[in-house]
């Protein structure tokens, strides 16, 4: 799960400890006139911002049709990974979390991402009472982001950026106005003549390819095709891992290259580390596909009995990718719920998002591994597994029909009768949620508990709780995967846990919802869907 991984799976990098914000063989400390004592200072932040703040929003950047492309209802225009990348650096909350969005982003990321990420500086540093901490190894991180990627920049980038540098109090003599000027006096002059290519030899073709970030942004079914004849010398660890990640970020469930990918595993098996491994099953997962592989689930399983406590947080991410696939070996699990491992990793920084994955997992064994007899997660360290939306879905929000299903609820049931974007334990955000009694009227959702006991083994048979608790689940085009049939690991594993806890789904297909025109068909769809369950309510829902 990618997620945004948000959905699991998906982790931000962490800052290189010791980075500093100078070129090759330079250092830099902070003086007193220094970038960082001028933006936590609120007297010089409040005057050098207002510049900043006048600035227009940069302009999102089009990449033009693609046939790839997710295209919203009502057939307009393209929205890709750049474009929720723009907006995820605009909703950002603090510096960190821009970094965060940069960092893990690397082939979504353009030149006009790094306007976008400093004018949003700009606006968290100015922003009153009290602007966000800001630590001084974010800010040499940024810098050097923006120092490696400035090369590629144009001269307009390259001027805002300068403009930017200085109103947020980037010393002039400092290396990222130093690299910001030392472009922009390139620029001036005339270019030299283009330098030979180098040639490439098997395996560094195909890793050159799967790294140029036009292929990655306009993937091409054929060419992702070709690459599973290739030679076995060709295919190295790396040009695996950047297949891999291809796949699952494009959500291509190719099954000649995930079996090509399978494969390779189980020969390189002695040859590769969790680390490693935790990439190359990354696409099973969230493509929800399983290999023909006869090898492939014990390959995985003497990895993980040889690596995981090497790399607890590899370990956690390849359960995630088999949880899944629902291929969870007993042996790792009593590993990572013993209670040295849960020791070991509180101290470290992944302690959150394992806490979180380990909940996840331990939610698994409750629902689907009846036979587990094993330790298990404390109920204290247990957290809520996803409490919002994924960030896949608040990034395309705009091209939701969650909105418009809202609204076609509200005219058909009454607000009072259905809940929107309620999590559940142990802690699945659910889209609608309606409680019904036994005779299939909706009821007020006020007069009911909307949740279902957690876990639902220790609930006794006979219920003092008649009521039905129906889910309304949107699934949206970028749920599934690119054949737009098989729905996403994350979404089946939200989907299979709902329904095994005792709630009842009434999934919402994306192409049913675009099918409908205008709010009158949908308030009939979903009349037609509700009546479908036996469901019925009163004239005062219209």
């Amino acid at each position: 799960m990618r997620r945004p991984r948000g959905e699991p799976g998906s982790r931000a990098p962490r800052p290189t400890e010791g980075a500093i914000c100078a070129g090759p063989g330079e250092s830099w400390s902070p003086s007193p006139n220094s970038m960082l004592r001028v933006l936590l200072s609120a007297q010089a932040s409040s005057a050098r911002l207002s510049g900043l703040l006048l600035l227009p929003p940069v302009q999102p950047y089009c990449l033009g049709p693609s046939k790839w492309g997710d295209r919203p209802p009502g057939g307009g225009s393209h929205v890709g990974p750049v474009q929720g990348l723009q907006r995820l650096l605009e909703q950002a909350r603090s510096p960190g979390e821009l970094l965060r969005w940069l960092g893990q982003n690397p082939t979504k990321v353009h030149a006009h991402h790094y306007l976008v990420a400093l004018r949003r500086l700009g606006q968290l540093l100015g922003s009153q009472p009290r602007p966000p901490p800001v630590e001084q190894a974010t800010l040499q991180d940024l810098s050097q982001l923006i120092i490696r990627n400035c090369p590629s920049f144009d001269i307009h980038t390259i001027h805002v950026c300068l403009h930017l540098a200085v109103l947020l109090g980037f010393p002039s003599d400092g290396p990222l106005v130093r690299a910001l000027e030392q472009e922009r006096r390139c620029r001036l002059h005339s270019k030299p003549p283009p330098s030979p290519q180098p040639v490439l030899h098997g395996g560094q073709r195909l890793e050159a390819a799967l790294s140029c970030p036009r292929f990655l942004r306009h993937p091409q079914q054929h060419l992702i095709r070709s690459l599973a004849e290739a030679r076995p010398e060709e295919l190295t660890p790396q040009v695996m891992v950047l297949l891999a990640q291809h796949l699952a970020r494009h959500r291509l469930r190719e099954p000649q290259l995930l079996e090509a990918i399978a494969h390779f595993l189980v020969v390189q098996e002695a040859q590769l580390n969790s680390k490693v491994v935790q990439k190359l099953v990354l696409p099973f997962g969230r493509l929800n596909y399983l290999p023909l592989e006869e090898q492939f689930m014990p390959c995985l399983e003497r990895i993980l009995a040889r690596e995981a406590g090497v790399a607890p947080l590899a370990t956690v991410n390849i359960l995630m990718s088999l949880c899944q696939l629902r291929c969870l070996p007993f042996r790792a699990l009593r590993f990572v719920f013993s209670p040295g491992f849960i020791n070991h990793i509180s101290g470290t920084p992944h302690a959150l998002i394992m806490r979180r994955y380990l909940s996840l997992l331990d939610t698994a064994v409750e629902l689907e591994l009846p036979g587990y007899r094993g330790p298990r997660l404390p109920r204290r360290q247990q957290v809520p597994i996803f409490p919002q939306p994924l960030i896949t879905d608040r990034a395309r929000c705009k091209y939701s029909h969650k909105d418009i299903v809202a609204e076609g609820l509200r005219q058909l049931l009454g607000e009072e009768k259905y809940r929107q974007d309620l999590t559940v334990p142990p802690g699945y955000c659910t889209d609608f949620l309606l409680c019904v009694s036994s005779s299939g009227a909706v009821l007020p959702v006020r007069t009911q508990d909307p949740f279902l006991p957690y876990p639902p083994r220790s609930c006794p048979h006979a219920t003092q709780d008649p009521a039905q608790r129906v889910v309304l689940t949107l699934r949206e085009r970028w749920h599934f995967c690119r054949d737009g049939r098989v729905l996403l690991g994350s979404r089946a594993l939200r989907e299979r846990h709902l329904g095994l806890m005792g709630y009842q789904l009434l999934p919402l297909p994306f192409e049913e919802l675009e099918s409908q025109r205008g709010l009158p068909q949908l308030k009939n769809y979903l009349r037609q869907k509700l009546q479908a369950l036996g469901l019925r309510w009163g004239p005062e829902g219209g």
